[in-house]
């Protein structure tokens, strides 16, 4: 069996055929799963999963990334569920697990790894040729993005408020910012899972946030809080960010992973270049 066909997890998937009836707890699997044309079997979604507006509308739902509904997942009969170990909880997959036949764990950390997850999906689902055009449109955005010099940034980059939450280095959002040469502040590692990897902090806390000081560019992100322009305009009336850039982001482009990618990285380098 091809090493592609091992998910996240180290399970080794064979090739599913053409009756496969696929489930995603993944919105950014779910618009992946389109791209390699599989339009015919997927049959449940959760809420979150917005994109391909023109057809997700035709697939049903199944909950949210967190709150699936096991007993819609059920009533489907899958015989495959996408799901991600960041994004879905733990305990709802292994109650999945009692009654679908294959369960396929993601778990891209940097833009690189798309190339397994396209492969991944492309060995099962019998896609390699969708997946290899996929591969192919993001080595080139990667290779033109490799060949500009952007400046250096350290940015904090936003999800949450009340608490304040961030990024740790180590995820992919944090990964896919480096495209562009932003760094991410807090200079932390979160570790594979937890909260770790988004940690919170006060503005107002200088002794055990000292990093702020040395944030250039603050970006808040359209997910998984939905910031507006009255955020980003209370932020630039305070003091404490006196001469930091503060500017809304599109968190869809940043941290949705598959074919998303290739999409977001132009995105950054358009941002990039553009400051």
């Amino acid at each position: 069996m091809s090493a592609c066909a091992v998910d996240a997890a180290g399970v080794a998937h064979e090739k599913a055929g053409a009756g496969a009836r696929i489930v995603s707890l993944v919105p950014s699997i779910t618009e992946l799963l389109f791209a390699l044309g599989l339009e015919r079997q997927i049959v449940g979604r959760t809420g979150f999963c917005v994109h391909p507006r023109d057809k997700v509308r035709n697939v049903p739902k199944v909950g949210g990334t967190k709150a699936v509904k096991v007993d819609a997942v059920r009533a489907l009969r899958p015989t495959h569920l996408i799901v991600n170990i960041d994004e879905n909880e733990r305990d709802t997959v292994e109650q999945l697990r009692a009654f679908v036949p294959h369960v396929v764990v993601t778990h891209p950390l940097t833009p690189h790894d798309n190339f397994s997850l396209y492969a991944l999906l492309g060995a099962i689902f019998d896609r390699e040729h969708e997946a290899q055009r996929l591969a192919d449109a993001l080595q080139a955005r990667l290779h033109e993005a490799a060949g500009h010099a952007f400046a250096a940034q350290n940015v904090l980059y936003l999800i949450w408020r009340e608490p304040w939450m961030t990024v740790a280095r180590d995820t992919y959002i944090s990964a896919m910012l480096r495209v562009v040469n932003w760094q991410t502040l807090p200079e932390v590692q979160g570790g594979a899972t937890g909260a770790g990897r988004y940690p919170s902090f006060e503005f107002d806390d200088a002794e055990r946030a000292p990093w702020l000081a040395s944030v250039d560019r603050i970006l808040l992100s359209s997910e998984p809080y939905r910031f507006t322009q009255a955020h980003c305009d209370a932020l630039k009336g305070d003091p404490r960010m006196a001469g930091k850039r503060i500017e809304l982001i599109d968190g869809e482009m940043v941290s949705w992973y598959g074919v998303r990618a290739i999409d977001g990285i132009a995105y950054l380098m358009q941002r990039a270049s553009a400051a």
